[in-house]
């Protein structure tokens, strides 16, 4: 059972790979997109401007079709057979699933997917260009997972002659979109559910004070894995749930006002404790990095320095930590449990001693959109959240590594020698986990 499940984290790594170039794309993107670091050049309309627009949206793509990378990831490693042929197998029924959820809305609900979507109603993405019920990575990874079930099952079933051009993927894809019927049924029926689940929890939230903010950014780290901390965070951040307009916009119209008062912030914006589950992506994620390399065998070091110090640095410049977190969420649960934890208490406490604001990006929102504009009439305000995230880094950094070894997690670079998890560096880990279809991969 453990290889089984050592093999699906291997599955979800496939995708990551891809996440730390596209996230520092993004990251300096966004930089050289900043008027307050690039000036007059980098205002919108420009050539400057315009060029790394475009660069910006090729660095998003990744970012934006992960449930379906994450869908054709799995057959990689999954799959006993003929990888490939499973991989194109996934793509075409988590594509017909789609198709079949968006017209089981639109017949029985009288839901157009499309019309919500560009009505920016929460709760709908258009996954692959199909406008449809956001279900994330949570759905792409689970008709994933059934996908390659029907292709080991069913891709070398032999059919009488004249049926012979229905074997193989053909075959697999006939049964899927069967399969994918009450799949959909089943999606629309329950999937509403769990995002009304999350919209109760919003207001509630919104009206616990220090504990609502606990549960809001322990949610926003915890549901990452299914996508739903979307439903967690857009409505706070971008949408009405605490003040009209959302955080960013709020805060981005108010910032001067806020900068020129020397009344403290939490009195002026009581709201902004909503956002600042960032701090973790900076703070945490750096205790994260050290203690994964201090647990690694001092022969692996340097590989795993090479891995971790570009998903680090795409955490921290970007925000986007799906490439760290991922790293450790499918092999040791344990940890990502923890993160969500001490993410929570962190922001919890910098509200409680009136930090709040706009953090729930990376390193550039925290200095351009609030540390540097408020620092003159704010400054205790922003120490105070330096030294508490600090402290958590380190706090981060001595739980971790004592869940490490004390569990004997395999994180990048412990591996076993017999069983040795090459997830970044070497192209025979698919081949060695993966058994005989691993090693069609494996090129």
């Amino acid at each position: 059972m453990m290889k089984k499940v050592q093999r699906f984290g291997g599955a979800m790594m496939a995708p990551v790979l891809l996440f730390a170039f596209t996230g520092i794309v993004v990251g300096l993107s966004s930089v050289f997109t900043n008027t307050e670091v690039m000036g007059k050049i980098a205002e919108e309309g420009t050539v400057w401007y315009n060029f790394w627009y475009v660069i910006s949206e090729g660095g998003w793509t990744v970012f934006r079709q992960m449930p379906i990378l994450f869908a054709i990831g799995l057959p990689i490693s999954l799959a006993t057979k003929t990888n490939a042929r499973a991989c194109m197998e996934t793509f075409a029924l988590y594509t017909t699933f789609n198709y079949f959820v968006a017209a089981i809305l639109k017949v029985f609900n009288g839901i157009d997917a499309a019309e919500q979507i560009a009505n920016k109603v929460t709760g709908y993405s258009a996954i692959g260009g199909v406008p449809t019920l956001d279900t994330n990575l949570f759905g792409g990874i689970l008709i994933a997972a059934l996908v390659v079930y029907l292709h080991n099952k069913y891709f070398d079933k032999k059919l009488p002659e004249f049926l012979g051009v229905f074997q193989g993927s053909v075959f697999v894809y006939i049964i899927g979109f069967v399969v994918m019927i009450p799949c959909a049924f089943l999606t629309v029926l329950i999937w509403p559910k769990f995002q009304m689940g999350i919209s109760a929890l919003q207001g509630f939230m919104k009206a616990s004070g220090i504990f609502g903010v606990w549960i809001y950014t322990f949610l926003e780290r915890a549901l990452i894995p299914t996508g739903l901390h979307h439903f967690v965070y857009t409505p706070f951040v971008f949408g009405p749930a605490a003040v009209p307009g959302g955080i960013q916009t709020y805060w981005v119209q108010h910032i001067s006002q806020f900068a020129q008062s020397t009344r403290p912030l939490k009195e002026m914006f009581p709201q902004g404790g909503f956002a600042l589950h960032g701090n973790s992506k900076i703070f945490g994620s750096v205790g994260i990095a050290l203690a994964m390399y201090s647990t690694a065998k001092p022969e692996n070091k340097r590989k795993v320095a090479g891995l971790l110090l570009p998903v680090l640095l795409t955490a921290i410049v970007s925000g986007i930590t799906e490439p760290l977190e991922f790293t450790f969420l499918f092999i040791a649960p344990v940890l990502f449990g923890l993160h969500a934890v001490l993410a929570a208490t962190m922001s919890t406490l910098m509200y409680i001693l009136g930090v709040v604001g706009n953090f729930g990006g990376g390193f550039l929102d925290f200095m351009f959109l609030n540390w540097i504009p408020m620092f003159k009439n704010h400054s205790g305000t922003v120490i105070t959240q330096i030294v508490i995230g600090l402290i958590f880094t380190c706090i981060y950094f001595v739980l971790f590594r004592f869940l490490i070894l004390k569990m004997d997690l395999k994180t990048p670079g412990r591996e076993d020698e017999d069983e040795e998890m090459k997830l970044y560096t070497k192209a025979d880990y698919r081949a060695k986990h993966g058994e005989g279809g691993a090693q069609g991969a494996a090129g």
